[in-house]
């Protein structure tokens, strides 16, 4: 079984620069920067047969590269039981179509609508217990942050799966968004070469070796 979820990744400098703020809020599980990212849609648990199909799906998904701005902290769950910290997103029409594009492509492949109502954010940490003032604090210093606008040219979809350190991501396939052609990676290299497998099959192959 592979656990799937759709997400845009963030650049590098991007996610180091939201790793700053994870502080100040004992007790909470921050995520570790190179995991931070904003879902699009989660799928959850499924074979590689849906897999693949979720993956073919996807594919015919068609929107054009926008900019987006991240901005502002919150918090789900009530203040002092809150159960995770967020930024937040400014409002951003291509990034909700984009969304709604790969839940329509995710319904007519098979897969069950999503039941929640789509809030865009990049998850900083789960809190477990009360927060007392600390939440609150954090809340208060951070509530200005801005970044951008950032560039999206693509989105990714993600398979998750549990180490003795925590959750890994791994991009199991990108696809590129109308107006930005695709960069160029050390990866490249290994996939002409045939030195290692990519996408899905790529990472059943993988953790097959595991």
């Amino acid at each position: 079984m592979l656990r799937l979820f759709v997400a845009i990744g963030l650049p590098e400098p991007v996610q180091l620069q939201l790793a700053c703020l994870e502080r100040g809020i004992p007790g909470a599980r921050w995520i570790p920067s190179d995991n931070l990212h904003l879902t699009l849609r989660f799928i959850g648990e499924v074979n590689e047969g849906l897999a693949e199909d979720a993956a073919s799906a996807l594919a015919h998904v068609r929107a054009p590269a926008f900019e987006m701005t991240l901005a502002g902290v919150g918090h789900f769950g009530p203040l002092q039981k809150a159960n995770s910290v967020w930024v937040g997103v400014d409002p951003c029409p291509p990034l909700m179509r984009l969304r709604d594009n790969v839940e329509s492509a995710l319904v007519r492949a098979g897969f069950q609508p999503e039941g929640r109502k789509f809030k865009p954010h990049v998850t900083l940490a789960r809190i477990r217990g009360e927060t007392g003032h600390h939440l609150a604090n954090f809340l208060a210093e951070h509530n200005t942050f801005r970044h951008g606008p950032m560039t999206v040219s693509s989105f990714s979809l993600f398979v998750s799966h549990l180490s003795r350190s925590g959750a890994i991501y791994e991009k199991a396939e990108t696809y590129w968004l109308a107006g930005a052609p695709p960069e160029v990676d050390d990866g490249d290299e290994e996939e002409e070469t045939g030195e290692e497998e990519t996408g899905l099959q790529g990472f059943a192959a993988r953790r097959a070796r595991m």
